[in-house]
C-alpha cells in the first residue's frame, strides 16, 4: 500500500547537484513525487512503499554529492496525491530564504577530461562546468539557486546544453551555469589597443605574455588576479613597484601537485588541504628560492589550479609556477568588475584576459596552514565562504559587522551564521565601499528587513564598522568587546555556549573596558554568562597610538620606558634612530601616549631590538620576521617571563634580549629564547588560572596565535597538564573571526533581554 511523506533537507544542498541526486535516488527506490529548491533548502515529496521511503531517507544521508553538506533532515507524513512519476519542479519562493549557499567549487576531473578531449563539444571551453563543479556563490544574484537568479541569466542554452540540462542521467542535469562555446560566455584578451576575441587565441597569447615576463590581469571565479612568471625576478620586482606591495609575500599557483611538491615541503595534512574541495592557498616551508616572491620569509603560499581557465593557461605553455596575487593596489579590495579592473589596473597589468560572465560579488582566495592544533584558516573566502560557520541558539536575524582590520561580516538567519568572504581593512576607502556593498548584498540575498535586525558591532567607538552600525535603521544594537569576540568565535564554532573556559585573547589592538588599548588578555567564563578579565600583560605605554603598529621602534619606546635601565639604542647594535628618540620624548612628557597591554606590540618591540628598526609594510610583519628568525634553533633556554599578581611581566624578557644582544649572542638564538619565554610565561599563567578556577578547558584566539612557533612550544606544556585546548578552525583566529564571535554574543544578549533561560 502506497504512503507519502515530505522531506526537507537543510544545509549546503543547492548548487551541488542535490536535486538530480534526489531524482535518481527516487527512481532507484521506485518512488514517485517531486523535488524543488525552497527558501530553506531542498523540498521533497515522496510516494511509495513504506520500506522504500525509509531506504530513501537513509541513503540521502550516506550517498549525497561530495560538495553537499547536510545540516538537518526533517521527515513528516504527507497526503498521498497518486503521482505517477518523479519530477524536478521549478522553485517556488514563498517565505524568507534561509538556505545555505554553496561556496564556489573547483573544476572536477570529469570536466577536465572533456576540456582536453578534441571530440567533446566543450573542448577548450574555459567555462566548462557541471553539477559537481564550477561557480556558485560568485554567480548567485538571489535565492533560490536557479539560472534566472544567476549571472548566467543572459545566456540562453542551445539545444545541446538544454538536452544535457534536462537529461536525468547526465552530470549537467539541472546544472545552472551550464554552457558551451556555441551558446555561453567567452574570453578575450585586451593588450593595449589590440583585442583578441577568440577565446583559444586569447588564452594562447596570455600564456605567451607570461612567458615573456609580462604581467597579465586574469578574470577568475571571484575577481581578477595579477599573474606573472614566478621564476622571473625582474617581473616580480616590477609587479611589487606597480602594485605598491613592498615586501608582503605573493601567492603562487603551481601547475600541478608535482610542481607544488618541488616548491614547498608538504606534509600529508598540508597536501590534503591543498587538494581539498576548497582549493585554498596553503602556507608551507620553502624548498627553493624565488626572488621577489616572499622576501625574508621561509614559507610560500601555494595553490593549485581550480578553474578550467587556469588549466588551459598551463596547457598553452604558461610557466609552471605563476605569481597569482589579488588584482588590486596594496590594501584595496580585489577588482571583480571589468570596467573597474581596466581602470584601476591600467598601470599595473600589461594585458587583460577578460571573461564575459559577470561576477556577482568579489571573492578572494582563502589562505590556510596546517598548525600544531590542526588546520587553521588565516583568510576565509573562496571555497569556504559563505558557508555556515556555526548554528546559534536564536531565530532572530543578527547582523555582525566585525572589526576594522581583516573585516568580515556575519549574518545569522534562523540561527545559521553565514560568514562573508574576507573584505579587508576599512581604513581604505575602496575596502569601506566593499564592506557596505557586502552588508547590502547579504541582507538582500536573504530578503531581510532592516527593522528586524539585531546589529552587533565592536566596542570601539571610532571604528568605521561601529559608525556604520550606529547609522543603520535596525531594531537594536549590541556592542561586543573585541577580545571577548575572539574567544566567542572559537566557542561558537564548537557550539559550546555554557562551558566555562580559560580564554586567552592575544593580538595587536582592541578597545578595552577601561578605554585603554588591550591585546594581552586572559578571561574566565562562557558565552552564556560572559567573560571576566582575570589577568593580562603588564601595562605599557604606546606613544603616538596607532602609528606604533607601523613603527616597531616607536612601540619599543613605550615598553622600554618601563625598564629601570636602558642603554643608548641609537648606537650599535641597535641603531634605532630619531623616531625612537621622538617617541621617548612623547612618553616622558605624557603627550599622545596611551596605555596598552598589547601582545602584538610586545612582539614589535622585541623585533626592533633584534634589528627590525624600519617601518612595517604590512600588518604583523615585524612579528612574522621575528618568528622566522627564531625557527630552526635547538636547545635554547627560555628567557624569564614571570606571572605575578595576575600580570605577565615583560620587563625581564626585554632586559634579557637587550643584554644578550649587547654581548653579541646570535639574533636567531635570542629570538628563539624570546619565543620560548613567551610560551613558558603563558603556560604558567594558564596553569595558575585553571587551578584557581578548577577549569580544564583553554581557548586560544587572536592574531598572535597565528604564530606557529608559539603554538608548537605551548602545546606540549599544556598537554602535560591534560588540559583541553580549543582553537579556531572554521574562521581565522585573527580579526577575520571577530564577526562570528560578535554574532554569538549578540544571540545570548538578545535571549537575556527577552528573559530566556
Amino acid at each position: 500500500m502506497a504512503t507519502a511523506c515530505s522531506v526537507r533537507v537543510r544545509g549546503v544542498v543547492q548548487g551541488v547537484g542535490f536535486r538530480p541526486f534526489v531524482y535518481r535516488l527516487a527512481l532507484a527506490n521506485m518512488l514517485t513525487g517531486w523535488v524543488l529548491n525552497g527558501n530553506q533548502g531542498v523540498e521533497i515529496h515522496l510516494e511509495g512503499v513504506e520500506e522504500d521511503l525509509a531506504k530513501f531517507v537513509r541513503e540521502i544521508k550516506t550517498r549525497a554529492p561530495a560538495a553537499a553538506c547536510i545540516a538537518e533532515i526533517e521527515v513528516a507524513a504527507a497526503p498521498c496525491e497518486g503521482l505517477s512519476g518523479f519530477t524536478i519542479r521549478e522553485s517556488e519562493p514563498l517565505d524568507q530564504p534561509t538556505v545555505r549557499v554553496s561556496p564556489d567549487l573547483p573544476v572536477c576531473d570529469e570536466c577536465l577530461a572533456e576540456l582536453f578531449d578534441p571530440s567533446n563539444e566543450r573542448y577548450g571551453y574555459p567555462y566548462i562546468n557541471c553539477t559537481n563543479c564550477g561557480p556558485r556563490y560568485s554567480v548567485i544574484l538571489a535565492l533560490p539557486y536557479d539560472r534566472p537568479n544567476t549571472t548566467m541569466r543572459g545566456w540562453a542554452m542551445d539545444r545541446y546544453c538544454s538536452h544535457e540540462y534536462h537529461a536525468p542521467a547526465n552530470r549537467r542535469f539541472h546544472a545552472q551555469p551550464v554552457a558551451c562555446p556555441a551558446c555561453g560566455p567567452s574570453y578575450s584578451l585586451k593588450e593595449g589597443m589590440n583585442l583578441i576575441s577568440d577565446a583559444t587565441e586569447a588564452i594562447d597569447r596570455a600564456a605567451e605574455l607570461l612567458c615573456e615576463g609580462k604581467v597579465v590581469a586574469i578574470k577568475g571565479l571571484g575577481g581578477y588576479h595579477l599573474a606573472c612568471d614566478a621564476r622571473n625576478r625582474k617581473t616580480n620586482f616590477a609587479l611589487r613597484v606597480r602594485k605598491f606591495r613592498k615586501e608582503k609575500p605573493f601567492a603562487l599557483m603551481a601547475r600541478d601537485l608535482e610542481v607544488a611538491r618541488y616548491l614547498v615541503q608538504l606534509s600529508p595534512d598540508a597536501e590534503g588541504l591543498l587538494t581539498s574541495i576548497a582549493r585554498p592557498i596553503v602556507l608551507a616551508p620553502k624548498k627553493v628560492e624565488l626572488r621577489g616572491v616572499a622576501p625574508e620569509n621561509d614559507e610560500f603560499g601555494v595553490m593549485l589550479p581550480y578553474t578550467p581557465l587556469h588549466h588551459l593557461l598551463f596547457a598553452s605553455g604558461a610557466p609552471d609556477v605563476l605569481v597569482m596575487t589579488s588584482a588590486n593596489r596594496s590594501s584595496e579590495p580585489i577588482a571583480y568588475e571589468d570596467h573597474d579592473a581596466l581602470e584601476r589596473l591600467s598601470g599595473i597589468a600589461d594585458a587583460f584576459l577578460i571573461g564575459e560572465r559577470p561576477i556577482a560579488r568579489r571573492v578572494d582566495d582563502s589562505v590556510t596552514r596546517v598548525g600544531a592544533f590542526g588546520p587553521m584558516i588565516l583568510r576565509r573566502a573562496r571555497g569556504y565562504a559563505p558557508g555556515a560557520a556555526a548554528r546559534l541558539p536564536t531565530r532572530r536575524p543578527i547582523l555582525a559587522l566585525g572589526a576594522d582590520l581583516k573585516n568580515t561580516i556575519t549574518l545569522a538567519v534562523d540561527g545559521q551564521a553565514f560568514v562573508s568572504p574576507h573584505i579587508g581593512d576599512l581604513d581604505h576607502y575602496q575596502a569601506l565601499r566593499a564592506f557596505e556593498e557586502t552588508v547590502r548584498d547579504l541582507i538582500s540575498m536573504y530578503d531581510l528587513r532592516w527593522e528586524d535586525l539585531l546589529v552587533a558591532h565592536d566596542y570601539h567607538p571610532q571604528y568605521a564598522s561601529t559608525t556604520h552600525a550606529l547609522n543603520l535603521l535596525c531594531s537594536s544594537r549590541c556592542a561586543v568587546q573585541h577580545h571577548r569576540a575572539h574567544l566567542a568565535s572559537v566557542l561558537a564554532e564548537r557550539g559550546e555556549w555554557e562551558e566555562t573556559v580559560v580564554g586567552v585573547s592575544f593580538d595587536g589592538t582592541g578597545y578595552g573596558d577601561d578605554g585603554t588599548i588591550w591585546g594581552g588578555e586572559i578571561f574566565v567564563g562562557s558565552i552564556q554568562r560572559g567573560f571576566e578579565r582575570v589577568a593580562h600583560l603588564r601595562q605599557a605605554l604606546l606613544p603616538g597610538g596607532d602609528a606604533s603598529a607601523r613603527y616597531p621602534t616607536q612601540a619599543a619606546a613605550g615598553f622600554l620606558s618601563q625598564l629601570d635601565e636602558v642603554p643608548d639604542l641609537n648606537t650599535e647594535p641597535f641603531n634605532f634612530g630619531p623616531r625612537y628618540q621622538n617617541a621617548m620624548q612623547l612618553v616622558s612628557r605624557g603627550v599622545r601616549t596611551f596605555s596598552t597591554t598589547s601582545m602584538g606590540r610586545l612582539f614589535d618591540a622585541a623585533a626592533s631590538l633584534l634589528g627590525f628598526a624600519r617601518e612595517t609594510t604590512y600588518e604583523g610583519q615585524a612579528a612574522i620576521w621575528l618568528e622566522q628568525l627564531a625557527k630552526g634553533r635547538l636547545n635554547v633556554n627560555a628567557y624569564p617571563f614571570p606571572f605575578t599578581n595576575h600580570e605577565l611581566d615583560f620587563r625581564p624578557l626585554l632586559e634579557s634580549v637587550i643584554r644578550d644582544r649587547m654581548q653579541g649572542r646570535s639574533t636567531g638564538e635570542i629570538a628563539q629564547a624570546f619565543q620560548r619565554g613567551l610560551a613558558r610565561g603563558l603556560y604558567t599563567s594558564i596553569k595558575t588560572v585553571c587551578e584557581e578556577g578548577g577549569i580544564r578547558t583553554v581557548v586560544l584566539s587572536g592574531g598572535v596565535f597565528q604564530n606557529e612557533l608559539l603554538l608548537e612550544d605551548l602545546k606540549p606544556l599544556l598537554e602535560k597538564e591534560r588540559l583541553q585546548i580549543w582553537t579556531n578552525h572554521v574562521v581565522p583566529p585573527n580579526d577575520g573571526g571577530i564577526s562570528l564571535g560578535q554574532a554569538a554574543f549578540a544571540a545570548f544578549e538578545q535571549k537575556a533581554a527577552n528573559g530566556a533561560p
